[in-house]
């Protein structure tokens, strides 16, 4: 297993973002998750003409990492070309909590500022598949036709 630290995740984000497709905002995202196996897994934003359709770093990364058969997640790193840190958007908040868990989530900017904060920090009360089986053995959400 590899051992990595929170400034290779942040290298890696750092370096990913420089490929983001942001014509629209240019709002540059790299992301980067480490696997617990310790590989590492990138991402940046891609931008489309039709907003709805962007597609945020994280949310590119943590995909990344399912498609190469990857289960869990140790934690994420977030890099932004901004003044004050920028937390992931609430989208992406729902994708890391449901695919990593309360993993620390490392934000960071290119001027070096760090600050590490976890992921149920960032959505408390989070939705996930629990409420789901909650509500299948209580009747809801089956069609009782």
């Amino acid at each position: 297993m590899k051992e990595n630290t929170d400034q290779d995740l942040v290298d890696a984000a750092t370096n990913v973002r420089e490929n983001a497709y942001a014509p629209y905002s240019n709002f540059k995202v790299g992301a980067a998750v480490e696997a617990d196996n310790g590989d590492i897994y990138v991402g940046c934003n891609v931008e489309s003409a039709s907003y709805g359709l962007t597609v945020c770093a994280e949310r590119v990364a943590i995909w990344k990492g399912i498609s190469r058969g990857e289960k869990h997640f140790k934690r994420i790193a977030v890099v932004v070309d901004t003044q004050d840190l920028t937390p992931p958007c609430g989208v992406c908040r729902q994708i890391i909590w449901e695919f990593c868990g309360d993993v620390p989530v490392i934000l960071s900017n290119l001027q070096g500022k760090t600050e590490t904060v976890s992921a149920g920090e960032l959505l408390p009360r989070a939705f996930d598949s629990k409420f789901l089986s909650n509500a299948h053995q209580s009747g809801q959400g089956t069609n009782r036709g």
